[in-house]
């Protein structure tokens, strides 16, 4: 195409400045999903937040049975968490790969899983021409939707990485192309660790994020005019010593605010992500969460990846770590809340009557609001220590444990229409037998 300039003796592309701003012109500030069950809709863009449970890691840890390769059953439990907590918007990736499957049917069983498990908006991977063929099917088919109407607006999306430095393979574009083609939301996410895949220096780290995600974004304007993308960041640093990522740091959270402004300076959704590196679902593991969201919230994000969960710098997924997060996700969309401001509020016949000399505990002020006055936590224990002694001296994690086992023992799948759950099924079924994606072993 005009601007661009294929090199097939070094394999790459070159894309003129001008045409680049142009192509990246055409893409929508706002992106709307709708899933099966309309109304779990939402909207990417402007001020809207939207956070996902963790997504891809390998691994899988809980107090009672450690840290462990991922299974089916633990890949649906996460799921079905994240369909109980309304804290968590979206579906992301497999919040653990599921490494009992094999991956030539893997994407068939988890996105079934993740349809009938949930009916919030769901991501399915671009990992080749197979994968995003057969999940676009799987959405369409569980929403009871023709193909005109699964195409006359989004109704699911995928995240593509760069290979950084200055890199895109073929599957996540040949994915992310065909969902652009059908007018699905693609996220581009440079995942640029300065001082390893980028420049050392942040400012350099997010120049090369910025000419990956372009590129990207230019690409998939060009397979379809307006099709909705979002600006993605993952930039962070490596421990300089190890070579290990190191995530919520000071210079994760500025990469995060430097980054939503190049989003909003191109009018684009933005995406960034709640990480850490600890090894343990710690004290380091909530500071350094604490300050991801920091960083992705104070920069403006829209989709907030991996908001309940992370572990281990992304290669393990916890399921007391979900719960600590959803506490901490809670607390910032309640702290969003418009506060009223009227004369009731403003209580100052309250502070007439109890004077200087009486509390506010039994004044009818104080009766006729405090059943819902407070944020009510999730996790929080606010006992005095004997008291909190008493009934056992659980730290928040080992309440967190038994949180968990509590919401998926009372876990109750949305309904789904009988009809539409047997196409479902027999589509995964189909094409289980036609071998599903094909892979080398």
């Amino acid at each position: 195409k005009q601007g661009c300039i294929v090199d097939y003796d070094t394999k790459s592309v070159r894309m003129d400045r001008h045409w680049v701003m142009q192509q990246v012109a055409k893409a929508p500030s706002h992106v709307t999903i709708t899933p099966r069950n309309p109304d779990r809709t939402i909207t990417f863009g402007g001020r809207h937040f939207n956070f996902g449970q963790v997504a891809s890691p390998p691994n899988v840890m809980d107090l009672d049975h450690g840290r462990r390769a991922g299974t089916r059953v633990d890949f649906q439990n996460f799921v079905k968490l994240a369909q109980s907590y309304n804290c968590i918007h979206f579906s992301c990736g497999y919040p653990v790969e599921p490494l009992d499957m094999h991956p030539s049917v893997r994407h068939l069983d988890c996105l079934y899983d993740k349809l009938i498990l949930t009916d919030k908006v769901v991501h399915a991977y671009s990992l080749g021409t197979e994968r995003i063929e057969d999940a676009m099917e799987m959405v369409r088919i569980a929403g009871g939707l023709s193909h005109d109407e699964f195409e006359a607006k989004p109704r699911m999306f995928t995240n593509i990485n760069s290979t950084s430095p200055l890199k895109h393979d073929w599957p996540m574009l040949d994915g992310a192309m065909r969902m652009a083609a059908r007018n699905q939301m693609v996220v581009i996410s440079p995942f640029t660790l300065a001082g390893a895949m980028a420049p050392v220096t942040i400012i350099g780290a997010i120049v090369q994020q910025n000419a990956e995600a372009l590129a990207a974004i230019a690409l998939l304007q060009s397979v379809r005019e307006g099709a909705p993308v979002m600006y993605g960041a993952f930039t962070s640093n490596v421990d300089m010593k190890t070579g290990a990522p190191a995530f919520g740091t000071p210079e994760f959270v500025r990469a995060m605010q430097i980054s939503g402004q190049m989003a909003r300076h191109y009018n684009l959704p933005f995406r960034a992500s709640n990480a850490n590196a600890a090894n343990a679902p710690d004290a380091q593991a909530v500071w350094e969460s604490a300050f991801s969201l920091q960083g992705s919230c104070s920069g403006g994000a829209n989709l907030i990846y991996h908001a309940a969960g992370w572990m281990e710098g992304g290669l393990s997924a916890s399921f007391e770590k979900f719960v600590i997060d959803c506490e901490m996700l809670q607390q910032i969309i309640y702290a969003q809340r418009p506060i009223i401001v009227d004369e009731a509020s403003l209580a100052v016949s309250a502070i007439e009557e109890v004077g200087p000399h009486g509390h506010f505990f039994g004044c009818d002020h104080t009766q006729e609001r405090y059943r819902d006055a407070f944020y009510t936590p999730l996790l929080s224990d606010w006992r005095n220590f004997e008291n909190w002694e008493d009934a056992g001296g659980l730290w928040a994690h080992q309440r967190a444990n038994t949180h968990f086992k509590q919401v998926l023992a009372e876990y109750t799948p949305p309904p789904m229409d009988s009809g539409i759950h047997d196409e479902l099924l027999d589509f995964v079924n189909r094409r289980k037998a036609e071998g599903g994606a094909p892979t080398d072993f």
